[in-house]
């Protein structure tokens, strides 16, 4: 088909128009993913490969960077610490959740204006007469006291679109400023948190004290208590796999999440009689397995696939209980020698210290997700929920949860496994922001993630071909989840 003049001059035009930005793209997306694939497979080092030096040849390598990485102890501890940063993510995405639902309530109006007006007038007097004589850790509480209340008030005024603009806003600061103001309040001296947190621990000691004899108890029950929690997850995921409501590939999964716990603490915990116990929890688990699908079989066959969802969501948040129980008996274990110090229980050193410093960046990133983007998502599908629904909830009498559990859960699962998926991919590039700003990556690289090992490697020392490699590497992680994505998503959210 030929292309006359008129044709060929509006093509041009086209072209001309774009030509910024396919020059833009060619420039900063096509040429550095070209050379960042051609560095990974070479030496390229800045101090010996640079303008000064021309006399050092860049070596082609082949795959010696792609072998290092496995043998290098660092990466192993920077991967295990940007999964371990990822643990918080199904607390994020249920507090995102509780936020969009209660957002989602009419907040407008009703007797309750009035109760909150005079508390919070109380609160703003007692404020003025601390003013007036000094402001202590008390006063600075009665300030944050009156500022709820001040923002129920509106609330109560405005209605829940004021409670979702004072919710939301926070995410349109910038992330480097969120990170300095979270800094300043981890602060182990003189920060907001250790401020309020002192009286609070002071009070405590002595309760601690008195405990303290049975602290190893309380330990011993609470790890015995995860490995019949692993139990019990077990025999569920082998009633979901007999009834055809999970496949091998989703067992086999869910099997590997719940195992996690009891293994680690093998590592994790200093009781001699956890080497000998959890190994008997664990061959339990896993007999129970062996003998359902290989010899009692199931009743219902189904896709292999199938319960996909329940794996990932279910049992990687039963995964993560697990860790917490594991996390309580270890401070358990440590009160004792906390409490006999001289000034009792001390503050937390947060992100000074080697143990605190992951838990403080999950905590700050659970803050961060309430009144996310995640918000938002939930709130659209809260309001795509078909109302009928819920009336013949309420003619057959269910409970309010009966109908968050039958009804608008299982109407938000695509929302929810989109929230997910989206995580994981942004759990395994982010952290560069937070390492910079707040940590420097430390102490002792505990906040060092793949993104800041990246910087850290390819400008700091200079290794452009090891970093590159790290990259690619980190590249296939994120397509591997974005097939998973592709592979599931649908079947996933008609489940």
């Amino acid at each position: 088909m030929a292309i006359n003049r008129k044709e060929v001059k509006d093509i041009a035009v086209g072209v001309g128009f774009l030509l910024p930005n396919i020059l833009g793209f060619l420039a900063f997306t096509v040429i550095p993913l070209a050379m960042s694939i051609y560095m990974a497979f070479t030496d390229w080092n800045l101090e010996m490969h640079n303008y000064f030096r021309l006399d050092t040849p860049v070596r082609w390598v082949g795959f010696a960077n792609f072998v290092k990485l496995f043998t290098d102890p660092d990466f192993g501890q920077y991967f295990g610490n940007t999964f371990f940063l990822m643990i918080g993510m199904p607390f994020g995405v249920a507090g995102s959740l509780c936020a969009a639902l209660l957002l989602n309530i009419e907040f407008k109006g009703g007797r309750r204006i009035f109760t909150t007006m005079i508390i919070t007038a109380v609160m703003v007097a007692s404020l003025l007469i601390l003013l007036t004589l000094g402001l202590g850790g008390s006063g600075m509480t009665i300030l944050m006291m009156s500022l709820i209340g001040v923002i129920l008030i509106i609330g109560s005024i405005g209605g829940k679109t004021v409670y979702r603009t004072l919710f939301y806003f926070p995410f349109f600061t910038s992330g480097v400023a969120t990170y300095i103001l979270w800094k300043k309040l981890y602060a182990p001296n003189n920060g907001p948190i250790n401020n309020a947190l002192r009286p609070v621990l002071e009070a405590l000691t002595p309760v601690a004290q008195k405990i303290a004899p049975a602290c190893s108890v309380i330990a011993t029950v609470l790890l015995v208590l995860m490995g019949v929690w692993f139990l019990l997850m077990v025999r569920r995921k082998m009633r979901l796999w007999r009834d055809g409501e999970s496949g091998n590939v989703s067992i086999v999964l869910g099997m590997i999440f719940l195992s996690l716990p009891p293994f680690f603490s093998l590592y994790w915990t200093d009781f001699e009689w956890v080497r000998i116990v959890m190994p008997l929890f664990l061959a339990v688990g896993w007999l129970m397995f062996f003998f359902r699908v290989f010899i009692l079989k199931r009743k219902y066959t189904c896709v292999l696939d199938r319960g996909i969802g329940d794996s990932a969501i279910v049992d990687g948040a039963q995964m993560v209980g697990g860790f917490i129980l594991i996390g309580f008996a270890n401070v358990a274990l440590l009160l004792p020698e906390l409490s006999s110090q001289p000034g009792g229980l001390p503050a937390p050193e947060w992100l000074a210290d080697y143990y605190w410093a992951k838990p403080s960046i999950m905590l700050m990133g659970f803050w961060g997700a309430i009144g996310s983007n995640n918000m938002l998502l939930y709130l659209a599908g809260l309001s795509g929920v078909p109302q009928e629904l819920y009336e013949a909830a309420d003619i057959d009498g269910a409970s309010p949860w009966q109908r968050f559990w039958n009804i608008t859960w299982p109407q938000l699962s695509n929302v929810t496994f989109f929230i997910m998926v989206m995580g994981v991919i942004g759990g395994l590039q982010g952290g560069f922001e937070m390492a910079r700003t707040m940590t420097q990556g430390g102490p002792a690289g505990s906040t060092t993630t793949l993104a800041y090992y990246i910087y850290t490697q390819g400008f700091s020392t200079g290794r452009l071909g090891y970093a590159s490699a790290v990259a690619w590497l980190l590249f296939l992680l994120v397509f591997i989840v974005t097939m998973f994505n592709w592979k599931f998503g649908n079947r996933y959210t008609n489940e």
